[in-house]
């Protein structure tokens, strides 16, 4: 039995959106920019998914730009941003935000342009002093994430957005993680821009979506064909588009009922991996997260080695970011809130999903202890 973990990672594709994809890969073929019906009916369906999506997020219709995914829309905004005043083209960000994010403030700095990293708390919450420090008069845009990759740390952002809008900036959110996990509500928290991906929420890749609020003008982010209203030019991904239309409905019926029954399972796996596991610990334990995450510290123990011994059993999780690992280094954020590279490297994330089972759960607090204890035996940092 295969028991997958790692849903911060990537999802598992709902069967209702399979379904609702395979005729724009079979049958209904057609470029939906073309004059003849057998492809521009197709636009029918991609402004279905348009509704389905504005739905999830509290947004008109015509304020959602489908994109290729979190990344893309994380670009457009930030890009976009930078280039409607030229008297504001600075952005402030902070220190724990995706690569998508923090690789795009690098490329504005290298253009001459300010960038602010606001600093996090111990527990991982935003410093929201750090962050009002951070503003000056050339900030067009602050971007803060509504929830962490690595650690489900939900942010401020309407406290974020106040703060930026105050100052005369924008306010734009990566949500990738946060959307279908908790409730979104664009109008209510400020956010003048936010970023989803349709493969965290049992979604196909490839396939996203930025909403702008209406009257925020930023300029085209791919050229070359009219779709999207100039915005994205570029043949439409069909099936995809529908699929995250479909999720995102799904999203929104199944959030209060899966979450709860998701927290709960989240609850009794922190709750045996601190009772079998002596010296875990639960990375902000005593702060709001999302309720499918958890990312333990084993100290003493390599999370390499963890997850090498857990994978041969079946068990899927990650050591952070699936964005960032691979690379040899210890977790940003997990540096940034203060933990040592050492601890940082005996971390552990467990994301969980609506398809996540009891019986996965039991499954894995009957595999990780003895895995724990044994290579505790032979660490040289125990």
């Amino acid at each position: 039995m295969k028991i997958y973990l790692d849903n911060n990672a990537t999802t598992r594709i709902a069967p209702e959106v399979l379904d609702a994809m395979l005729p724009f890969l079979t049958e209904r073929f057609g470029n939906p920019s073309s004059f003849h019906s057998f492809g521009s009916d197709q636009m029918e369906d991609i402004e279905a998914a348009r509704e389905k999506v504005a739905a999830l997020l509290g947004a008109h219709a015509e304020e959602i730009v489908f994109t290729s995914g979190g990344t893309e829309s994380d670009n457009m905004a930030l890009l976009g941003a930078m280039k409607i005043n030229p008297l504001k083209p600075g952005l402030v960000t902070s220190r724990i935000e995706h690569p998508a994010v923090l690789e795009t403030a690098e490329y504005i700095k290298s253009k001459g342009h300010p960038v602010g990293l606001a600093e996090v708390n111990s527990n991982g919450t935003l410093n929201m002093d750090s962050l009002e420090s951070c503003i000056s008069e050339q900030t067009g845009l602050v971007s803060i994430m509504m929830a962490n990759n690595e650690t489900g740390l939900i942010m401020p952002v309407a406290e974020a957005a106040l703060i930026a809008h105050e100052r005369g900036a924008l306010f734009h959110t990566d949500a990738v993680q946060a959307v279908s996990k908790i409730p979104v509500d664009v109008r209510s928290s400020g956010i003048d821009m936010l970023s989803i991906s349709a493969h965290k929420l049992h979604g196909p890749k490839g396939v996203g979506a930025l909403f702008i609020r209406k009257g925020i003008e930023i300029p085209p982010f791919m050229l070359g064909g009219h779709q999207e209203k100039g915005m994205r030019a570029g043949t439409y991904n069909t099936a995809g588009i529908v699929g995250l239309g479909v999720a995102a409905s799904l999203a929104v019926r199944h959030l209060s009922e899966e979450n709860g029954r998701t927290g709960l399972l989240l609850e009794r796996l922190e709750g045996g991996i601190l009772e079998k596991c002596p010296g875990a610990v639960i990375v902000g334990a005593d702060v709001e997260r999302l309720p499918n995450t958890a990312t333990v510290l084993f100290r003493g123990v390599e999370s390499e080695a963890v997850m090498t011994l857990l994978d041969m059993e079946g068990i899927c999780v990650s050591s952070g970011s699936a964005c960032s690992s691979g690379d040899g280094s210890s977790s940003y954020v997990l540096s940034a809130m203060g933990i040592d590279a050492v601890d940082a490297n005996t971390a552990l994330r467990f994301s969980l999903s609506r398809y996540t089972t009891g019986r996965e759960i039991d499954c894995v607090l009957e595999v990780l202890p003895p895995i724990i204890e044994k290579l505790m035996e032979i660490s040289p940092y125990a």
